[in-house]
This record gives structure tokens, sequence and C-alpha cells, in this order.
């Protein structure tokens, strides 16, 4: 199997995902929390978020990756701001 492609900067994708045989992703509503919290640690920096849904089983992210220069603006204003 090939390595998967890199995402492009600038462009749209529709990111989803279930989890292992239709088993639930999400038990508690804590779980719900602690994905988004996690979501906005690492993926906020580098993509614009337009529409999400999670369910108990799935998740759906509508977003844009940033620029490299949004990227670097969204990083300089994290700096400023801490």
């Amino acid at each position: 199997m090939p390595p998967p492609e890199a995402l492009a900067f600038g462009k749209y994708y529709h990111i989803y995902n279930r989890g292992n045989n239709r088993e639930n992703l999400y038990i508690e509503a804590r779980n719900y929390r602690l994905f988004l919290e996690l979501y906005a640690k690492h993926l906020l920096p580098v993509v614009d978020t337009y529409a999400y849904v999670m369910l108990k089983n799935h998740f759906h992210f509508l977003v844009r990756t940033r620029t490299v220069e949004e990227q670097a603006m969204w990083l300089s204003r994290g700096r400023d701001e801490t």
C-alpha cells in the first residue's frame, strides 16, 4: 500500500473516521470533550473548521487547510496572547 498523500495548503477536505467494527468511539460525554480539546490543540493551528458532527461511532469534519502564511499568522498571534 502506498503511503498517504500529504494534504495541500489552502484546500478543502472531508475528514471522517469510525470505530473498529463500528464500535463506539465515545462512551461518555467527557470523551466528546476530550476529542474536541485534542482537536483544538493539534488541528486548529493548521485548519479552518466549517462543519462537524460527532456521532457515537464516527465523526465528520469539513475543513480547509490554512496556507503557510495563515499558519504563521495563527502561531504568532497565539504567542502574543500568552
